[in-house]
Parts: structure tokens; C-alpha cells; sequence
């Protein structure tokens, strides 16, 4: 099918910096945004200055607070928060257009991955997934990028990658959409863990191990729901966890260095303009890998600290003093 005109669901950093690279060229691409001051903003001064200030938009880019605006379009990149998207999609004329999702997370109040929640709301539109190591603002300053489109149909997927790729945003294909999507919320959560680590000062030996583990964690669970492990080493899964837990522009990374500092989880959660998804998926993962018996004590160890059922001493306890295991991944 013929891809023209883009649509972008969601007017945060990261939707912002997806409509960027879908205008790049000059392509006529559509940003459905909440706030009417961002829209305004969009088309006045041609710069998100609430979610991506200083970076100068494309004059391709158009801001809508209209849902209904996004019938004219050929394709939709979904980048709502996780926790959001169903309630968005449910109003949204989805009649069938391709979606493309590029939020990371699990619905809490069911437990299902992004993908299965679309099928649910848009039954009769393909869903893809994009996902990788993507901080925002380096997205739309056009840094190089890369990552994985995860398409059930090639001939479609290459479509997209058409539609979208620019030489600073080099797309990978794969047809392993469950692997794209576990990646992707799986290490939000180790973010968190990986910036106690920072926060507590343990270390770049410590972190360097937890990253290690944490992508054992990460691997149990995918390969224990189908994904294959050449996604989960790429772009998607392994890529997008070395990004997130090493850096303070990860919104995850943040949080979870500062609760190591002394904030309360609850107060940072309450407190924050932006969403650190990690913090609704720790405790939807955990209850999964529970009930399937998939051993995954660093993702239980955020849960409780989030949670507030056990503090940061006991939590780096437990990990400390935890049995090693006879293999990496099993």
C-alpha cells in the first residue's frame, strides 16, 4: 500500500520527535496532541515548548487536539503513554489503518502486551510495534538512531520503513512483535533498578552486573511468551537496555536514582510531568512472572521498593545474598 500522509498519536518528547522524523523531507505529517496550549504552540511558534523545548519543528508538522482528524491519514504511530492508549484508540477512527505502536509498558489492569490491547480496540488493523534505544531529543536534533519495526507483514513493514526511515533513523525489520514489545517494557523497569544503583553510589561494577542480569530476566520472560532471543539481543531488548540504564535523561533511570537518594516513590510519581513507565509496569510484570513461575527477583525487588513494602537496605540485601544461579538464562 502507498504510505503518505502520517499521523502521530501523542504529543509528548517522544511523539514530537517521531512526528519530526515522519516530516522529514517535508512529508505532511499530523500530531494528535491532549493539551490545546501544545497544539498552539506547534503551529505558532513551530516548537513543542512544553515536552520538547528548543528544538525547532518542521513546517510539515501540524497539531491537532481533533481525533477525528486522523481519518484522512494513511497511518498512525501510537505513542501514548501505555496505561492511556486503549482509551484513546476506543475514540479514535481507527477504521482499519495500519497502527503502529511506539509506547513501552503492559496494560496494569489486565496484564496484556500493547499489541494484544490494539487487536482488541482495532480489531481489523495491522499492528506493528517500533521500538529501540531512543532518547527523544536526540531523535529530533537528528542523531544517528537505530531500531526494530516489528511487522506480522513484510510487504507492509517495508512499506513503513519506507515511509519513515531517514539516514538518522535506520529501521531494522523483524516479524517477532511479541520480542519487540517484552523488550521494550521489561527494561523500563530495570532503568529503575539500574538508577538505585547510581543513586545508592554501589558502583559501574554493580551496574555493569545488573545490566547483565537484568537482561537474564528480561530473556526468561520473552522467551517463556514466544519472542526470540536474536530480538531480545537486538535493538528492542539488549539495545534499548544499555541506553536506558546508563544515562539521567531515561526518565526511569531518574526515578529510581532518586529514590536511592532519599525521595519517597510515591511523592516522585505524583510529582512528575512525564511518565516513567517502569513504575506501572514493575508490579504487572511481576504478577505475571508469579503466576508463570519466572524467576525475575530484580523486577520483584522494584516492585517492593516502589511499593514501599521493603526499603533500599533490604532490597540490595536480598539481591546481595541471593544464591547464584547454574545458568544465565534458566
Amino acid at each position: 500500500m502507498t504510505i503518505e500522509r502520517l499521523a502521530v498519536i501523542g504529543g509528548g518528547a517522544w511523539g514530537t520527535a517521531l512526528a519530526q522524523v515522519a516530516a522529514g523531507s517535508g512529508r505532511e505529517t499530523l500530531l494528535w496532541v491532549l493539551e490545546t496550549e501544545v497544539a498552539d504552540s506547534i503551529n505558532t511558534i513551530g516548537e513543542n515548548s512544553l515536552y520538547l523545548p528548543g528544538v525547532p519543528l518542521s513546517p510539515a508538522i501540524r497539531a491537532t487536539n481533533d481525533l477525528g482528524a486522523l481519518a484522512d491519514c494513511d497511518a498512525w504511530l501510537v505513542v501514548t503513554p501505555a496505561q492511556h492508549m486503549r482509551s484513546v484508540l476506543e475514540q479514535a477512527p481507527h477504521s482499519g489503518k495500519p497502527l503502529v505502536l511506539c509506547s513501552k509498558g503492559i496494560e496494569n489492569k489486565t496484564g496484556l502486551m500493547l499489541h494484544h490491547v490494539a487487536a482488541e480496540v482495532c480489531p481489523d488493523s495491522p499492528i506493528n510495534v517500533i521500538s529501540g534505544p531512543t532518547f527523544a531529543h536526540e531523535v529530533a536534533a537528528a542523531k544517528p538512531t537505530a531500531v526494530t519495526l516489528a511487522c506480522a507483514n513484510w510487504e507492509l513493514g517495508e512499506d513503513l520503513r519506507e515511509r519513515i526511515a531517514l539516514p538518522s533513523f535506520r529501521i531494522y525489520l523483524t516479524d517477532d512483535i511479541t520480542g519487540a514489545e517484552i523488550g521494550g517494557a521489561v527494561k523500563n523497569v530495570l532503568a529503575i533498578a539500574c538508577g538505585v544503583v547510581e543513586g545508592s553510589n554501589l558502583g559501574q561494577n554493580a551496574r555493569a552486573a545488573l545490566i547483565a542480569r537484568g537482561f537474564a530476566e528480561m530473556a526468561r520472560f520473552g522467551l517463556a511468551h514466544g519472542a526470540r532471543l536474536e530480538t531480545l539481543t537486538g535493538m528492542a531488548g539488549l539495545g534499548d537496555l544499555v541506553l536506558t540504564c546508563t544515562s539521567t535523561s531515561s526518565r526511569n533511570f531518574s526515578l529510581g536514582k532518586a529514590i536511592a537518594e532519599g525521595r519517597s516513590a510515591k511523592e516522585l510519581m505524583s510529582d512528575r510531568r512525564t511518565v516513567a513507565e517502569g513504575a506501572f509496569t514493575a508490579p504487572v510484570l511481576r504478577r505475571i512472572a508469579d503466576e508463570q513461575g519466572i524467576d525475575m527477583p530484580i523486577v520483584t525487588a522494584v516492585d517492593d521498593l516502589l511499593a514501599e513494602r521493603r526499603s533500599l537496605p533490604e532490597v540490595l540485601e536480598a539481591l546481595r545474598t541471593r544464591p547464584p544461579r547454574r545458568t544465565e538464562l534458566h
